[in-house]
């Protein structure tokens, strides 16, 4: 079997800051309408903090809110991102199409492991069509621990698969690799962060240069 690839989601393979700030803000219309929230909206923090699962997101957005209205905020967020995702806001990266359809033509398997809840997931591979190329969209919802390294462990189990690579854009998809001994890639779109960047083995601009890079020879 031909080397596998365990894509990342946001900020990979799908631009999320197009609809990330509507999204937000619809759900901070909501507390600004209840009397929980004044302010601006704090997009420029999530953005810093972007991959982490959504439980940590609003664990820092919202500190001394309740984990029920943690919980109905949430929901309000990913119903917006639903939305903002079947109106055509969103957009994949340059690139994200041709690259999956090559690797699959080429007999690669190809993998999501993704922060986001399933539904999420879900409307972006039904809108862009990417069953076409996936073999397996995952969710942090399918392992306990919510460890992005405990989903790329599952997926490498669920298909006894041995020669994988990480692609992603944060600390959470390098460590991942890190963890189950894989090379990782980092891509140096909208979210990333150059110091986190460090932590992969090599570093592209732009997904179709996947195929120019040798991940044997540079894994650490």
């Amino acid at each position: 079997m031909k080397q596998a690839y365990i894509f990342d989601m946001d900020g990979t393979l799908f631009q999320t800051n197009r609809i990330l700030g509507h999204a937000l803000e619809d759900a901070f219309d909501f507390l600004r309408m209840n009397g929980r929230w004044t302010g601006k909206t704090p997009l420029a923090e999530y953005q810093t903090i972007m991959g982490v699962s959504l439980p940590e997101v609003w664990q820092t957005l919202l500190p001394g809110h309740s984990d029920e209205e943690r919980a109905l905020v949430d929901r309000i967020f990913q119903d917006a991102l639903i939305r903002h995702i079947e109106q055509g806001q969103g957009a994949l990266y340059s690139g994200a199409e041709a690259t999956l359809q090559a690797l699959k033509e080429t007999g690669h398997p190809l993998y999501i492991a993704s922060n986001g809840w399933k539904v999420y997931l879900t409307a972006i591979v039904r809108q862009y069509g990417l069953n076409r190329w996936l073999d397996g969209v995952y969710s942090i919802e399918d392992v306990a621990s919510s460890q992005k390294s405990d989903l790329v462990a599952y997926i490498l189990s669920e298909h006894q698969l041995t020669d994988m690579v990480v692609v992603g854009d944060r600390i959470s998809d390098f460590q991942a690799a890190k963890v189950n001994r894989l090379p990782a890639v980092g891509c140096r779109f909208d979210f990333s962060n150059e110091a986190e960047l460090e932590q992969a083995d090599v570093i592209i601009d732009d997904l179709r240069e996947l195929f120019q890079i040798d991940l044997k020879a540079v894994t650490k």
